[in-house]
């Protein structure tokens, strides 16, 4: 077996068992983190009337809160793949309770954008080192183990809108404040996981396998910036979803607000087992067929989608979010494979320069929806899976046909 061979093999055998009760604690933590983020969209419509908001001031919120967790996601990454920090987890989930009670009790618009943007540092805190986590105790099954964690963080972000609906919304802004206990019980159970993770880690260290690039730097490099136009192009869609599609319902097919907040948890919650369905194919299947078939997959009911009446509205979301966000996984997964050694800074990028770039974009939908109304929304965006074409510049899975490896 040449050398090559070997740092193949080291690259996808298990550097331990997989710890399942490390896994579902981070995803059930991810589960709270998401609850507690998606509280501030599904009270969208609650905040533009009290505060009277336009839709522009809607896409802001969103992206003070995704330009702050995208900003700081990569470097931290960067950072604890040099230095890991893996208390730090119980650090941000500190910093999202105090956006949640800046958020229950400010009387202005600026403190809504601050309490968004503790929520966003929170984020940003927490995503790539319990990322780095839940590969540590994968055993091996990195699909299975990057699914697990985000389908804690998708049921959590579905949740999020049923709690807006039936405690938020009729208590009203200040009951916000109820859920930073939410943050406090992620924090203790962050806390005995990253004791976990640092005994762990130190046995991994003994006995790492150095390994270097799999492919050479440019097709690394080209594989890189494809798979960020899809997370992309996932985000941006997803972004409609999350600041207008509540809007979208209440204009278009007159419904409740409650009622919009429903649909919304339907989408989001299709998006869950989307997620978890995602990493236990690609885990067999190859990540690269998983991406194709959800990005492309999702097209021609996104395509059909501005043109349905409520019920087909309903049906169609839900299939757009069950194929759509099985990307999620197999995207992370060949990425953090793509460059081995640097789980925190690709978990970063993904995590969070994605989210900017779906931020930037919710700002700029919202100026769309004031000018040419919410559905002209989702008709621009129903086109956004067509770079789902793109995945035909990645390279394959097969470690028989991997390039010669560049480790210079």
């Amino acid at each position: 077996m040449t050398a090559i061979d070997s740092s193949r093999a080291a690259l996808r055998a298990p550097v331990a068992s997989a710890s399942l009760a490390v896994l579902f604690a981070v995803s059930f933590c991810h589960l709270l983190n998401d609850v507690m983020q998606s509280l501030l969209m599904a009270i969208y419509p609650m905040l533009k009337e009290n505060y009277h908001l336009s839709f522009w001031q809607i896409g802001v919120l969103t992206m003070a809160f995704q330009i702050t967790a995208s900003l700081l996601q990569p470097f931290i990454g960067l950072y604890t793949d040099k230095r890991p920090v893996p208390y730090s987890t119980s650090v941000g989930m500190g910093s999202t309770l105090a956006g949640l009670v800046l958020l229950a009790f400010t009387g202005s618009y600026l403190g809504l954008i601050a309490g968004a943007a503790f929520v966003g540092i929170g984020s940003a805190i927490f995503h790539p080192e319990s990322s780095r986590i839940a590969r540590l105790a994968s055993g091996g099954r990195h699909g299975f183990a990057q699914s697990l964690f985000q389908l804690g963080g998708n049921f959590g972000t579905s949740i999020g809108p049923l709690l807006a609906a039936f405690i938020v919304v009729p208590r009203g802004q200040a009951s916000l404040a109820w859920f930073a206990a939410l943050a406090l019980l992620a924090m203790v159970i962050l806390w005995k996981v990253s004791e976990w993770a640092v005994s762990a880690g130190s046995k991994r260290a003994k006995g790492h396998v150095g390994v270097g690039l799999i492919h050479s730097r440019r097709r690394t490099a080209i594989a890189l910036v494809v798979l960020a136009a899809l997370m992309f192009s996932k985000n941006i869609y997803t972004a409609s979803f999350m600041s207008f599609y509540t809007f979208y319902a209440i204009h278009e097919f007159g419904v409740s607000v409650q009622a919009s907040q429903l649909m919304l948890f339907a989408f989001l919650g299709a998006s869950a087992v989307g997620t978890i369905l995602g990493g236990v194919f690609g885990d067999r299947f190859g990540p690269k067929m998983v991406i194709w078939f959800s990005i492309v997959g999702s097209l021609p009911f996104s395509l059909a989608l501005p043109y349905a009446d409520l019920t087909w509205t309903v049906i169609l979301s839900i299939i757009i979010g069950l194929i759509l966000s099985s990307a999620f996984p197999a995207i992370v997964v060949f990425a953090q494979e793509l460059i081995p050694g640097r789980v925190g800074m690709i978990s970063g990028v993904f995590f969070g320069a994605a989210f900017g770039i779906a931020g930037i974009a919710a700002a700029v939908l919202g100026i769309v929806a004031d000018e040419k109304g919410v559905g002209y929304v989702y008709e621009i965006c129903s086109y956004l899976p067509l770079l789902g074409l793109l995945t035909v510049f990645l390279p394959g899975t097969d470690a028989a046909k991997y390039d010669n490896v560049k480790t210079a």
